[in-house]
């Protein structure tokens, strides 16, 4: 949907993309409009209802903002649901970054990372699990808000380096259907020494989950749902909006 300066695009993810019976809107701009109000507006105009739960986070154009701030014609308002975990590629010299719905192949962003300098190389894989508290687990499903959360992931690496000293770091995420023993996610660090390289790639996925728009859908034997926690649901981010 192509941005319209007299109105606003609010984009819906996930579980609250399938309450509202759409993936995105366009409502009106009115001068002195805040955040809650065109979130106000988006649920009276969703072609299902929508209902919000209490955590339920905003964001516009990409970064996390609090209801009473303004927001303006031409803007976008994504709805955060209460869920965590299209391509894109972000890559210098010291980090690489991408989210595709491509299978994952570890070994390229383990040797983007290993320079010869580092003594010390870790390299993590999220991968899809059989079983899951009870269930049997068919596949999973990865929805991303992009390029939010490609620029969240950039982000988080900035504070690592800002913790530890590190050499290459390279991140990969995917997105779509994830079967049982496939990859979803690939963390590359590498270090001169092993503490920093452990520590650090443990603290991306640990923040990850905390303010990076990826959604996680459990498909099992019997039914589905929606898995995680709430991207910004925490003591740094801005209050949820109002039911």
């Amino acid at each position: 949907m192509t941005p319209d300066s007299r109105h606003i695009t609010v984009l819906f993810f996930a579980g609250l993309r399938e309450r509202a019976g759409t993936r995105s809107l366009e409502i009106d701009s009115k001068e002195g409009m805040t955040v809650a109000d065109a979130v106000a507006a988006a649920r009276t105009s969703a072609p299902s209802g929508l209902s919000l739960g209490a955590s339920v986070m905003l964001a516009v154009n990409g970064e996390y903002v609090k209801p009473d701030e303004p927001i303006n014609a031409g803007d976008e308002l994504a709805l955060i649901p209460p869920v965590s975990g299209g391509s894109g590629d972000i890559k210098n010299n010291s980090d690489w970054v991408f989210i595709t719905p491509d299978v994952l192949d570890e070994k390229p962003l383990t040797d983007f990372v290993t320079t010869g300098v580092d003594g010390a190389v870790v390299t993590f894989l999220g991968v899809t699990r059989k079983y899951n508290e009870g269930r049997v687990v068919e596949y999973l499903l990865y929805e991303a808000y992009q390029p939010m959360a490609e620029n969240k992931i950039v982000e988080i690496i900035g504070e690592m380096r800002a913790k530890w000293e590190l050499g290459k770091i390279a991140i990969a995420h995917r997105t779509g259907r994830v079967d049982i023993g496939e990859t979803s996610m690939v963390v590359a660090v590498g270090s001169a020494h092993r503490k920093p390289a452990f520590e650090s790639a443990l603290y991306f996925v640990d923040r990850l989950k905390k303010i990076v728009p990826i959604w996680k859908k459990e498909i099992f034997e019997g039914g589905e749902v929606w898995i995680g926690e709430t991207p910004g649901a925490n003591n740094e981010s801005p209050p949820p909006a109002s039911p």
